[in-house]
């Protein structure tokens, strides 16, 4: 009775309130639109479930704030966090921790995929410093990965001329041509037949984790409360502390393994190693929103090093093995000559 009676005065049940978000994948854009209740996990678990991925805690959801970014937390409102204003809010779906062993700790293809193209991304942007052979190299191994096998009558010269391969810097060391840097290119991807697209990028990645910036988030920092005059780095194997225009050589290194503690009060940053016969180490950031970044980077880096040395568990297992299945699925495919269509005459 009170359902038809509110049908026949034309009542509705109250739609709860919406927001519309962006997100920005390295491949895709995507919009949702999201219920004001909703925590940063509901809309972060939306992203990955729309992505098909399984191996979540590598990845964020970025958002700029002010003259910084910050990473939306999953246990509190997106709402209620200091995203922009906008409509729609814009967030970029990012890896936030990296592995230490691509090759063993990254399984899923999209996985793999995502971090090649931010990998290759921030080379290619000089986030990450390149030497001018390794630029080539891994140039090469994208180019597999776009473009399958060399094949001289179909890949003519010029054929790389839209692509960006190279970092500018490289660029310019040298007096090349472009067809030059092509030919330079080609000849490493000619060497790479038969390597498949999730090889490939594989094979970037194995190159690309043993440069000195790889998976190195930086901040400036000092050491007194008046000059910028260090650099903190965090990344999967612990905090490095850099001269400020030296971003590839730590002066000083803490392994996560070493740390029996971070402390942190106001802008002042404590680390006590675990050996308590070496020195205490005391630093200083004065924005807040960063230190409560480096806070964050600190406990999951951490975290996921702590992870990686127990037994992997049962989800982790059961991708590995449909990976492992799936790879073996595929090169049996591979491997079958292409069928005849039609009878034989």
């Amino acid at each position: 009775i009170k359902r038809s009676i509110m049908s026949i005065l034309g009542l509705k049940k109250k739609q709860p309130k919406t927001f519309k978000v962006k997100v920005i994948t390295m491949d895709a854009e995507m919009e949702f639109s999201c219920e004001v209740k909703w925590k940063g996990k509901d809309l972060f678990d939306l992203v990955c479930r729309t992505v098909g991925l399984r191996e979540t805690w590598f990845f964020g959801l970025r958002y700029t704030v002010k003259d910084t970014y910050a990473w939306l937390k999953q246990e509190k409102r997106v709402l209620d966090q200091e995203v922009p204003k906008d409509c729609p809010i814009t967030f970029h779906f990012l890896a936030k921790f990296f592995p230490e062993k691509v090759e063993e700790e990254l399984v899923q293809e999209i996985t793999q995929h995502l971090f090649f193209l931010q990998v290759k991304k921030q080379i290619l942007d000089e986030e990450i410093f390149c030497s001018p052979e390794a630029s080539v190299l891994l140039a090469s191994y994208a180019v597999q990965a776009k473009y399958g096998d060399y094949d001289p009558n179909f890949h003519k010269p010029g054929f790389l001329a839209q692509d960006e391969l190279l970092p500018k810097r490289v660029l310019m060391q040298y007096q090349m041509t472009a067809d030059m840097w092509e030919e330079k290119i080609t000849a490493w991807y000619a060497e790479h037949r038969g390597i498949a697209r999730d090889e490939a990028e594989m094979e970037y990645l194995k190159i690309a984790q043993d440069l000195e910036m790889y998976g190195v988030s930086y901040f400036a920092i000092t050491q007194n409360k008046r000059d910028t005059d260090l650099l903190l780095g965090v990344d999967a194997q612990g905090l490095h502390i850099y001269s400020p225009n030296s971003k590839l050589s730590p002066n000083k290194s803490f392994p996560w393994s070493g740390i029996r503690n971070i402390s942190y009060s106001e802008k002042e940053f404590t680390i006590k190693p675990l050996d308590k016969k070496k020195d205490v180490f005391k630093f200083y950031s004065s924005q807040l929103r960063v230190n409560k970044l480096i806070l964050q980077l600190c406990i999951g880096n951490h975290d996921l090093f702590m992870r990686r040395r127990k037994v992997d568990s049962i989800e982790v297992q059961q991708m590995k093995a449909q990976a492992k299945e799936e790879k073996a699925r595929k090169k049996v495919r591979d491997s079958r000559p292409a069928s005849r269509e039609g009878p034989d005459c």
